[in-house]
């Protein structure tokens, strides 16, 4: 496992934004001047996560459409997380893209390597968000029975670590291109992973060399892992969730303590994210009118704490919360609408109070969790053995 490092409370934090086709609330494709259609095409892909990189955030999630029993029949068309976030790469410069992958129901393998894939496509700025889906659907489109409980939990661990040592097979100078022998590669530097799990075992080595970034950084949702998997830096960030905005700093803290309380003495933990759906004030509505009107195509449930109101209180209350979280995820209801608003009032608003990190372009996502490259778990241990 790769060593954790988290910001504290206090640093300035990250903003990530969570492009989800016209938005997070399930009527968004009903909202003044919305196109379902335009939704889906790459163009506007295009236009999102440019002006997501404009308003400064840190880094864009792309959930994953799920299949009907998940998520709303007409989302489904959409091309899956890895395939947005590839084409998002080359678009951007500063922005870490973090594609939703689910690890029960997605071979481990595939997964290590499509994602290694999307850390070259986007010169080390990409991530990972672990899903573990208990749902039919997702089980009976490969063949599975549906997974739960402790299983689930361990499944997710065991995927990540499929990932973890496929990313670390290929030493970082595996490839030699040597042209008078014509080798391309040092063969004693690629490695087996020989992982033996519950269901399933992984030889290797990867097919795709090492990643830019070595480990690419892992984002969690808080609760899905066991404490042991979390003690042996399976995670590099987690998703903190509660029911209502108030209760979210206090979930911080209790998340943090909990941590504090499993991992070895002194380790530091994975950072911490806030998750909050976000509807605002705007075009000469209120968020609560706004609301309404979403409502009455489709209810809006989610797990995560909802905010209501202007752009101004909802500065206050991401700046309160970056005094005790590493960062914050907003799902906004109507992507083009309330990121209008996060743009022309909050980012700046928090900017000012410096309570946000700076967005370097080129900076890798390691780079901005405050997470040093690591070396390969191989190639550390040959140099052990070779000096021992």
């Amino acid at each position: 496992m790769t060593s954790n490092s988290s910001t504290h409370p206090g640093n300035r934090g990250l903003l990530l934004l969570d492009i989800d086709g016209p938005g997070s609330h399930p009527g968004a494709d009903r909202a003044p001047a919305a196109n379902v259609a335009a939704a889906l095409t790459p163009g506007y892909l295009r236009q999102a996560v440019q002006a997501a990189e404009s308003a400064g955030f840190h880094a864009v999630t792309f959930p994953d459409p799920g299949l009907p029993e998940d998520r709303e029949p007409e989302k489904i068309g959409r091309l899956n997380a890895l395939h947005r976030a590839a084409f998002a790469g080359p678009l951007t410069r500063s922005l870490a893209l973090i594609p939703e992958v689910d690890t029960v129901y997605t071979e481990p393998f595939h997964i290590a390597t499509q994602l290694a894939s999307l850390d070259y496509v986007s010169a080390g700025r990409a991530g990972w968000l672990v899903t573990a889906s208990p749902h039919a659907a997702d089980a009976a489109a490969v063949g599975r029975e549906p997974v739960s409980g402790d299983r689930l939990a361990r499944e997710a661990a065991d995927a990540i670590e499929v990932g973890r040592r496929l990313w670390d097979s290929w030493e970082d100078d595996a490839v030699i291109r040597d042209v008078p022998t014509g080798r391309y590669l040092d063969v004693d530097k690629l490695h087996y992973a020989d992982f033996e799990g519950e269901n399933y075992s992984v030889k290797g080595p990867s097919i795709i060399p090492r990643p830019p970034q070595g480990q690419l950084p892992v984002l969690v949702p808080a609760g899905l892992l066991e404490a042991e998997a979390l003690a042996t830096g399976a995670a590099d960030a987690l998703l903190v969730s509660a029911p209502t905005p108030e209760l979210l700093a206090s979930e911080v803290s209790a998340t943090r303590a909990g941590l504090a309380a499993s991992l070895p003495s002194g380790g530091a933990g994975p950072a911490l994210i806030v998750e909050l759906d976000v509807i605002l004030d705007s075009r000469g509505q209120t968020a609560a009118e706004r609301l309404a009107a979403l409502e009455e195509h489709a209810t809006w449930v989610s797990p995560h704490a909802r905010f209501a109101g202007t752009a101004a209180e909802l500065t206050g209350l991401l700046a309160e919360l970056l005094t005790v979280a590493d960062g914050i995820r907003l799902h906004p209801a109507v992507l083009d609408t309330d990121v209008e608003e996060l743009s022309r009032v909050v980012l700046p608003g928090l900017r000012r109070r410096d309570l946000l990190a700076p967005t370097t372009p080129d900076a890798t996502f390691r780079d901005r969790l405050g997470l040093s490259r690591p070396a390969s778990r191989y190639a550390a241990a040959a140099i052990q053995g070779a000096t021992s």
